[in-house]
């Protein structure tokens, strides 16, 4: 079924490009080469940049393209999944039939194609989440989380891949803003302030919460507030806004009935030798211990699922899906996100009481570990 669709909505000759794409290898790049190679971003090291990913972003696609068609538990045929696999397809079309870039005008149009791309893949993580959401509904009640290690050991490969390909196309399309943030090469800031994008994070999250619950707890953050290292700041501020989501909702439902103040979501940020470690920690009752090894998996979630809500594809808008929660991709993303500059993310729980969330962020200066 899956190949029928495939071959009505593009053409055979297409699909084996696919195939060849997705059997090469790919190149990874250092943060420390793209912070070398970005601070000068001339014309010349503009084009020698584009004509890389004109080469690397089909490979990695492609290799997209094929895992998506040979998903387990008919997970490949489910109508979200089927929607992001012609969104890749349809980007390895427009990459392939890009003519070789040779000169600074090819380079401008490339950037701008590359970018279109980029936008076109900005719902993948909700529209698969609905896709696995879609399954869930599907399988029997018995099955257990853990018998679908091929499931999410998938969707941690996607993600990941996901994250390098946004990252290299961001990181080119940044390099072309005439006037740059200070201290920032391209999508990476020199002098990341933690406090600072934990604070905006913070900020966000807390509105959210207003909007769904009609109150929110404090956040109070502590830590230096004159500290910063080497980071990609839209990474951490996805990874804070997540978990203090996570810490909001927790505490507001616990004491939604209660008469006592509900009890602040605190932020602790500590620079390390070797990490900068944040620590996100609640009073919002914590997690069973059963439900513990479920939290990083994209099955599980404590929320409302939100299929039971809209059951139609096509009824749902995918720019309001950041709902407080339902989706159970949160914890396991911001943990690639950590992972994929070598950091990490840790749980730690007190059932009765609340939650400790570890980010671990690795310096990243020096870094000469090809990223993913």
């Amino acid at each position: 079924m899956a190949a029928k669709k495939l071959y009505e909505s593009f053409s055979r000759e297409l699909i084996e490009e696919v195939h060849r794409w997705g059997s090469m290898k790919q190149t990874g790049v250092s943060l420390k080469y793209m912070m070398e190679f970005g601070s000068k971003p001339t014309p010349r090291n503009l084009l020698i940049s584009s004509q890389f990913l004109h080469k690397e972003l089909p490979m990695r696609i492609a290799r997209r393209v094929i895992d998506l068609q040979t998903l387990p538990y008919g997970l490949s045929l489910k109508p979200a999944v089927l929607k992001v696999r012609d969104w890749y397809l349809d980007s390895f079309r427009d990459l392939r039939s890009f003519p070789d870039i040779k000169d600074e005008n090819d380079e401008l149009e490339f950037t701008k194609m590359i970018n279109l791309v980029k936008v076109r893949h900005n719902y993948v993580v909700p529209m698969m989440a609905l896709g696995v959401q879609q399954l869930k509904k599907d399988l029997h009640p018995k099955i257990d989380y853990k018998d679908l290690d091929e499931i999410h050991q998938f969707l941690d490969r996607f993600y990941m891949s996901r994250i390098g390909i946004r990252m290299l196309i961001g990181q080119h399309v940044a390099l072309h803003d005439p006037n740059p943030p200070p201290d920032c090469v391209g999508y990476i800031h020199t002098k990341m302030s933690p406090l600072e994008v934990a604070r905006d994070a913070s900020e966000d999250a807390r509105s959210i919460c207003l909007r769904e619950y009609g109150s929110a707890p404090k956040v109070n953050i502590y830590g230096d507030p004159n500290f910063t290292f080497p980071y990609v700041p839209t990474h951490l501020h996805l990874m804070v806004f997540e978990l203090v989501k996570n810490s909001l909702r927790a505490v507001e439902e616990r004491f939604v009935d209660s008469d006592k103040v509900a009890p602040p979501v605190r932020i602790i940020v500590a620079d390390g030798l070797e990490d900068v470690t944040i620590k996100i920690s609640d009073e919002g009752g914590g997690i069973p211990r059963s439900g513990l090894p479920k939290i990083f998996t994209y099955l599980y979630s404590t929320a409302r699922n939100p299929l039971d809500e809209h059951s139609d594809l096509d009824t749902i808008d995918l720019a309001t899906v950041s709902t407080l929660a339902g989706y159970g991709y949160g914890l396991p993303i911001s943990r690639l996100y950590a992972r994929y500059f070598g950091g990490d993310l840790q749980i730690i729980s007190m059932e009765g009481y609340g939650t400790d969330a570890y980010l671990h962020l690795s310096r990243l200066g020096d870094s000469q570990e090809p990223l993913p």
